[in-house]
């Protein structure tokens, strides 16, 4: 079953939007694949291709995507280190902490796995890594709460500019739309 969370929701909704017709879209950390399905029903014009490390989550994916009739297509990568051609990167990395997991929701924290809510001490070593192996290619990604200085930081390092921040429904930065600076 797909769920998402309103962030994800926001960051689907910018990629229907933004993303050019035709283009070849990959979904960095699929999990259910809930948006890389979503964005191949929404608009049938795109190639949406969905990588995540866990072939468990790929298993997940891949049964979302038979049981809504999607054509999407899966792989195993850690991150973009796999991906072949594509055109635009679209994500929902792990952007939490490792020191604020112990603080997140009992049903966050105890049963999402947790691969899937840090890559690390600051948050957004996943982030740095997917706008390296970006290829100067469009990047929207969904970031945490009280981040949006930090992915500005993160973007600049990376030869990136934050054309968007889009506010979720409590008003806070949720959703990145990134482009390359030059």
């Amino acid at each position: 079953m797909l769920i998402p969370r309103p962030e994800t929701e926001l960051l689907v909704e910018a990629a229907i939007e933004r993303v050019p017709r035709g283009a070849r879209v990959v979904d960095v950390g699929t999990g259910s694949g809930c948006i890389a399905v979503t964005l191949s029903l929404e608009r049938p014009d795109l190639r949406v291709t969905g990588v995540d490390l866990s072939f468990d989550a790929l298993l997940v994916a891949e049964a979302n995507a038979n049981g809504f009739e999607s054509r999407v297509t899966f792989a195993a990568s850690d991150l973009l280190d796999a991906v072949g051609a594509f055109d635009v990167v679209v994500s929902n990395p792990p952007y939490i902490a490792s020191d604020d997991v112990p603080s997140l929701e009992k049903q966050v924290r105890d049963f999402e796995p947790r691969i899937a809510l840090t890559p690390g001490p600051v948050g957004t070593e996943a982030i740095s890594r997917i706008l390296r192996g970006a290829q100067r290619k469009p990047v929207m990604m969904e970031i945490g709460f009280g981040q949006a200085a930090l992915i500005r930081e993160v973007a600049a390092a990376h030869d990136y500019k934050v054309d968007a921040l889009l506010d979720d429904l409590a008003g806070i930065p949720r959703v990145v739309v990134l482009s390359a600076s030059w």
